[in-house]
């Protein structure tokens, strides 16, 4: 049987036709996307909010460049216990609780965060210390772990065709949210750092109950859709997620399993260590050259040590700046365009080609000036086109792989990367005294793997994504 025809643009109503400019929007699809996109705003928001309290914490301790460089490490191994946990509960519970639970619990550890920092001994000695350490822990968390859940929920939302259509319009709610965050922040600080937390909650919980909203206003329709294992169509959201699987993986450790024993699986999370060591490379070589810049700056006009501290800020802001302006253009108007011209596949080697030529000229001409504008465009595509593309590999995956290989992929092996990186820069930067030249040769070499990956994903995507088609093909319609 065929599958019944789409509607005609005409069909749409005033809503479907505005979000058009953003995206392929059919008929009835826009509240989804648009709460979707709110929802994920609310969550970038909330983190942005967050961050400058971790830094601030941290940074304020002796030494506090130095903790921050080693806790990638502590975060690593603490994701080691946090993910077979996460995976656990969600084998165990229905997607609403899941998503309900989860939200609960980093709330209540914002507000738990909020009420510790008056206890006495807090603010000095061993207390300042301990506090400041574990809630840069606890933000390493959920950051990985919250957005994540976000992402695996969207994927369980939308088919695969939805998907590739929509995610899109969804990832741009993450690009305003970012620099909606930072506003937040400005005023917000005016009630000092603490009040930070609770906007934080605030935010957290919003973001919490939209997802809610999403998730009752799809149950009607994902009730009416035969779960297929190998078909990426939404779910009984009253069913456990892990029902289909427990049978088979009975440990904590599904996630992993499922990583190590699927091929497009294990070629994501390679892909992620790779990215992520070859980004986190470039953050560095970023952070160095920019520094290096206002000391000299600072220097030639004789400015005083508090003067380059506020010059190298606003270098930093600067380079903030044009990174969100510009993601939030290509996420609105750019990203959506690509994905329906080039497809997926041939979308993915966008980002790496942009990384070769940045990694090349920091081998050749490590100076700001000269590599600040292919930072800019790595990082605003990376924000936008590279986000939204990395969504987009799991909408021919099955539940359990959403859910739990997808937090494995974005939790450990993203902070295996960062470890890596750090490790790089022990070793070569701080003991060796290498210059950032030889990062950049480095990230050469970490781009061609890249390329690599990405042409073998692109294969398996595609195989996976004809695969299921067929079978939807072969099923008839399915009732919405």
């Amino acid at each position: 049987m065929t599958e019944p025809q789409p509607k005609a643009a005409e069909d749409r109503g005033p809503l479907e036709r505005l979000l058009g400019v953003f995206a392929e929007v059919k008929s009835g699809e826009g509240p989804t996307a648009l709460l979707l996109s709110f929802g994920l705003f609310l969550l970038l928001a909330a983190y942005y909010v967050i961050k400058p309290v971790r830094d601030s914490l941290i940074t304020g301790l002796e030494n506090g460049a130095k903790y921050k460089s080693y806790m990638s490490a502590v975060i690593a191994v603490a994701l080691l216990v946090a993910i077979p946990a996460y995976s656990a509960f969600a084998s165990r519970v229905p997607r609403q609780r899941l998503l309900i639970g989860v939200s609960a619990f980093f709330i209540s550890n914002l507000i738990g965060f909020f009420l510790a920092g008056f206890l006495p001994g807090v603010g000095a000695g061993s207390g300042q210390i301990a506090y400041a350490l574990l809630f840069f822990l606890w933000v390493g968390i959920f950051n990985m772990m919250i957005i994540a859940q976000f992402w695996s929920f969207a994927a369980d939302v939308y088919t695969d065709e939805q998907g590739k259509r929509l995610f899109a319009l969804v990832g741009l709610g993450a690009s305003v949210g970012s620099a909606a965050g930072s506003v937040v922040t400005s005023f917000a600080k005016r009630l000092g750092t603490s009040s930070l937390l609770i906007v934080c909650a605030v935010l957290l919980a919003l973001s919490a109950a939209v997802t809610l909203l999403v998730n009752a206003r799809e149950s009607a329709r994902m009730a009416q859709r035969k779960e297929e294992p190998t078909v990426a169509t939404a779910s009984d959201p009253g069913e456990p997620i892990g029902k289909k699987v427990m049978s088979v993986l009975r440990s904590s450790g599904e996630g992993f399993r499922l990583v190590l024993s699927e091929r497009y699986l294990f070629l994501i999370a390679m892909f992620t260590v790779v990215f992520t060591l070859c980004n986190t490379n470039g953050e560095y070589v970023k952070d160095e050259l920019i520094a290096k810049l206002a000391k000299d700056m600072g220097a030639a006009q004789g400015l005083a040590p508090e003067q380059i501290k506020d010059l190298r800020t606003s270098l930093f802001s600067e380079f903030y700046g044009w990174v969100n302006v510009l993601g939030v253009v290509l996420q609105s108007f750019v990203v959506s365009r690509i994905v329906k011209a080039l497809s997926l596949r041939r979308a993915f080697f966008i980002l790496p080609v942009i990384a070769l030529f940045d990694a090349g000229a920091i081998a050749l001409f490590p100076v700001w000036s000269v590599i600040r504008f292919g930072k800019i465009a790595e990082n605003s595509v990376d924000y936008s086109l590279n986000n939204t593309l990395r969504a987009m590999l799991w909408l021919p995956t099955t539940r359990d792989m959403k859910y739990l290989a997808k937090q494995a992929i974005d939790t450990l092996f993203v902070r295996s990367g960062d470890v890596m990186s750090g490790l790089l820069v022990f070793v070569l930067a701080d003991r060796l005294g290498l210059s950032v030249r030889v990062f950049g040769g480095i990230n050469l070499a970490l781009v061609a793997v890249w390329l690599v990956l990405a042409r073998l994903i692109g294969a398996e995507n595609q195989i996976m994504s004809e695969k299921n088609a067929k079978l939807v093909q072969e099923s008839g319609p399915v009732s919405s």
